[in-house]
């Protein structure tokens, strides 16, 4: 980082975090599967996985350790124009992310509903977690063709995602490995789940045996009776 330059703001666009400083320009930072930043005293010796201190005026270090190295951490004058960002698609709480919008792309498409839901591209944010649990609440099957699912459906869709993320965030995420909040607590989204990660179980709508598919490398389930 830049000698003496101030941090005027913190933002998120998507899953990269912007750094904005005075001296014109801003931190670019990804957290990959399970990186993390911590404010520690300046003298707190690197353990293992800590890549990057970015030293403040208190004495202080901002350490980002990244023990699978799948983030980044980049230096951008303008950091909304970086190919990361510019061709991501709107954020799934935003105004912008409507069933009329998914209706509209995913004309003439033919890729799975799930796929064209997690492409980045389309929709920012809607991971394997989230768009299982979505497609099962607005009843769209994972493997469907994304052009072929109706304008209903597609809004159905749209609002499920959202009820779906708020409610996630209010129980703090979910937690299944490595992941904490900010104070150190687990998410507690993960008992809430209705088919992502229950292969073999019993749908809690109907009792019916859940399904299990690689839908583009990434593992689905799904319950054939309340999702078509």
């Amino acid at each position: 980082m830049l000698p003496g330059a101030t941090i005027t703001n913190v933002r998120r666009r998507a899953k990269y975090l912007l750094i904005d400083t005075d001296a014109g320009g801003s931190a670019l930072l990804h957290l990959g599967m399970s990186g993390s930043l911590r404010v520690l005293p300046g003298d707190t010796l690197p353990r293992a996985h800590d890549h990057v201190d970015i030293s403040l005026q208190n004495g202080r270090v901002l350490r980002f350790n990244d023990p699978r190295r799948f983030g980044c951490l980049l230096w951008q004058s303008d950091a909304q124009a970086h190919e990361l960002l510019a061709a991501l698609g709107p954020e799934p709480l935003s105004d912008a992310f409507t069933g009329d919008y998914l209706h509209g792309l995913a004309r003439g498409r033919r890729a799975a509903v799930k796929t064209f839901l997690m492409d980045q591209a389309v929709v920012v944010g809607v991971g394997n977690i989230y768009a299982a649990e979505s497609l099962h609440r607005a009843g769209i099957s994972p493997l469907r063709e994304a052009g072929k699912v109706s304008l209903d459906r597609y809004r159905r869709l749209a609002a499920a995602v959202k009820q779906i993320l708020g409610y996630a965030i209010q129980r703090g995420g979910t937690t299944l490995r490595d992941f904490i909040s900010p104070d150190g607590a687990p998410g507690y989204f993960e008992q809430e789940l209705t088919v992502y990660g229950r292969e073999g179980e019993a749908c809690k709508q109907c009792g019916r045996t859940l399904k299990h598919a690689t839908i583009g490398q990434r593992a689905t389930v799904w319950c054939g009776s309340c999702q078509r």
